[in-house]
């Protein structure tokens, strides 16, 4: 094939090449979520193959004399002939790009794109969750970082962030108790519930059986799927009109949870004995007494568990280990929602065919055939 032949292929080519990189793009851009659903843009594919090559295979030259510019809209007095040649060529071939341009729409418009969507529809099964804290001056033992009391509940105010999808109350208790937050979804309210927590705000002792009480009350009229108490100490009971096991039973009455935790080195820890005239705590070395057998006997009685903690880092994982025994359950609905996607492919092949007449019947219209 001569060389002026592969020049006129190439230079016809450029508009088709235009066109199709145009179409590409706008496929990319759109593409985004689409599935194809049909597959008879295969047939839209081979005419436009056929319909290129037709275009492309070297036919005799063209015959740029044929074209006939007015004088008024092109001065060629410095055009090369070369640069004629190529302005006659290019031009003549506009119509059968946007032909190309047609075929390609209508190819993707066959293959029937889709838009799809997927929708989850989550519903979860809640926990009502009440964490009821002993606030007794020997929580401020300090085998512990500073003490019991604020290493206690650092860790509660992180067991609350891994639980955003439960319903949270706490409860607080010496002598005797009382609900310092009521169970609300609301977890910045909790924390802050916990942080203001302090010893002295009640009569001094350890109500366990009325600390229980007054969560299981919290809870009685919940309707959540699963009902739970942390109930966490570092003594025994000692003062309230509630038993812990009459406490437990009412608890289990009302289908509720209960872990216990005791807080506590093992031996002697430096431990609050009286108060000076100044306000502040004397310290000695004073036996830890945690009744273990009431707090194992509360949990099994309800079907949870009892954990010690003789460090904070103990503390840290038996919370871990009540977040793990204790789940949120979710149950998913998932449907795919689908939107045809054709419309603007079938626009762009009526587009390109009208583009085609225009050009034929006006600008093209003398350009010998």
């Amino acid at each position: 094939m001569k060389e002026r032949d592969w020049t006129s292929v190439g230079l016809r080519a450029l508009p088709h090449l235009t066109v199709g990189l145009a179409v590409a793009l706008a496929w990319l851009a759109f593409q985004g979520g689409m599935e194809w659903n049909a597959s008879w843009g295969w047939a839209g594919a081979f005419a436009t193959l056929v319909h290129l090559v037709l275009r492309l295979a070297p036919p005799p030259a063209y015959r740029t004399s044929a074209l006939q510019w007015a004088a008024s809209d092109v001065d060629t007095s410095d055009v090369p002939p070369w640069k004629d040649q190529w302005m006659a060529v290019v031009g003549m071939e506009w119509p059968a790009a946007c032909r190309t341009a047609a075929l390609l729409g209508l190819t993707v418009a066959l293959f029937r794109p889709q838009t799809a969507s997927t929708i989850e529809n989550m519903t979860r099964e809640g926990i009502d969750l009440v964490l009821s804290m002993d606030l007794s001056t020997s929580m401020l033992s300090r085998d512990f970082r500073p003490n019991r009391l604020e290493s206690a509940k650092d860790v509660a105010i992180d067991f609350v962030d891994s639980r955003p999808f439960d319903r949270i109350g706490v409860v607080a208790y010496e002598g005797e108790a009382f609900t310092q937050v009521p169970i609300t979804s609301d977890h910045i309210v909790v924390k802050n519930g916990l942080s203001t927590l302090a010893t002295g705000t009640l009569e001094g002792g350890t109500a366990i059986g009325t600390g229980l009480a007054v969560a299981v009350n919290r809870l009685r009229e919940s309707r959540a799927a699963s009902k739970v108490i942390v109930l966490l100490t570092d003594g025994e009971n000692n003062a309230g009109q509630i038993e812990p096991m009459d406490a437990a039973q009412l608890a289990k009455l009302n289908g509720i949870r209960v872990y216990t935790i005791g807080v506590g080195t093992v031996g002697k820890a430096k431990s609050p004995v009286a108060i000076l005239p100044n306000g502040a705590y004397k310290y000695d070395w004073v036996d830890v007494r945690i009744d273990e057998d009431l707090l194992q006997g509360v949990a099994t009685l309800t079907g949870g568990r009892y954990f010690r903690a003789t460090n904070a880092d103990k503390l840290k994982e038996i919370y871990r280990e009540i977040d793990a025994l204790e789940k949120t359950e979710f149950n998913v609905l998932r449907y795919q929602r689908k939107s045809e996607a054709s419309f603007p492919w079938i626009v762009l092949a009526m587009l390109g065919l009208t583009l085609e007449c225009f050009f034929r019947f006006t600008f093209m219209k003398s350009v010998a055939e």
